[in-house]
């Protein structure tokens, strides 16, 4: 699907008040994964799927589809080249798996509207009756989550990560799963500004002609996790043609209504919520665990 100009800064706010004014989007991914037996760990995390258990994945989607979700993103949040490359992988490989992580998506929608009974999430529009909308957004992690080790939860990259480098990293990737038959781009987790300005600046010098949003993080219900300041970041994607919603995912629930504040004082685009449970992720556990307020 490709897309005006005009046509992408109001995707999804057209999306969201043709039904009924909001919209649902799928959860936590590899927890569901985990559910159904998988091991992930690896460095690919959930990725790792895409490789030994595609089956899980299209499994997973349609849990989420068979639950309500309006939205489903794909398995690509901790797919990269690079990260397959690493596992032994060919570059043609790796750049195979991330189109095979939208199919997938793809594949696990028409099997949901394959079985779907009349009147189950249908909608009736001008009389007549339609099957539930269903988009599928092409997930795009940090370049924190390809170094597995933390580093999207605080957003340290170090000196030696430059603007130039994090568009050289996600460049080929973001190419792919532009073209592979998405709805959208979903860029997730994005620690700081200077990943929100790399991300801007990719779409815009590679014309992207499919939506996207932005979606960072925060621990402090303020900034970002990086300390960068949240209204900073949501006008980098506020002037972005190509940003059609500004979101917050991975973020304790009791800061999501004030960073809803924040961002709605930059941006009129509509807000994409998904927190996490209330846990804090341990980078030397590599698990998530809850931490006691005083």
């Amino acid at each position: 699907m490709g897309l005006e100009s005009s046509d992408m800064s109001c995707f999804i706010s057209d999306f969201v008040q043709k039904y009924g004014g909001y919209a649902v989007v799928d959860g936590g991914f590899a927890t569901e994964l985990e559910r159904h037996g998988a091991n992930l760990n690896d460095p690919l995390w959930s990725a790792k799927c895409l490789i030994s258990s595609p089956h899980l994945v299209r499994r997973v989607h349609l849990d989420y589809l068979d639950a309500g979700a309006n939205i489903i993103l794909t398995a690509s949040y901790q797919a990269t080249i690079q990260g397959f490359e690493a596992k032994g992988l060919a570059t043609e490989e790796a750049e195979s798996l991330l189109r095979r992580s939208v199919e997938i998506a793809c594949e696990a929608r028409e099997i949901y509207y394959d079985n779907c009974t009349k009147g189950s999430w249908d909608l009736v529009e001008n009389g007549n009756t339609t099957r539930r909308p269903v988009l599928v957004a092409a997930s795009i992690g940090s370049y924190g989550a390809y170094l597995a080790d933390g580093s999207e939860y605080s957003g340290d990259y170090g000196d030696a990560v430059t603007l130039q480098k994090l568009k050289d990293f996600h460049r080929r990737r973001l190419q792919i799963l532009a073209e592979a038959g998405a709805d959208l781009i979903a860029f997730e987790t994005i620690p700081n500004k200077l990943e929100a300005k790399a991300y801007a600046e990719l779409l815009e010098e590679e014309a992207i002609n499919i939506p996207a949003w932005f979606s960072f993080n925060s621990k402090d219900g303020i900034n970002v996790v990086s300390g960068d300041s949240i209204l900073e970041c949501a006008s980098i994607a506020d002037s972005c043609r190509q940003v059609a919603a500004v979101g917050i995912n991975c973020t304790p629930p009791r800061f999501i209504h004030g960073l809803i504040l924040s961002i709605r004082k930059v941006t009129s685009k509509p807000i994409v919520i998904y927190p996490n449970s209330g846990e804090t992720y341990d980078a030397q556990l590599k698990e998530w665990v809850v931490r006691f307020l005083p």
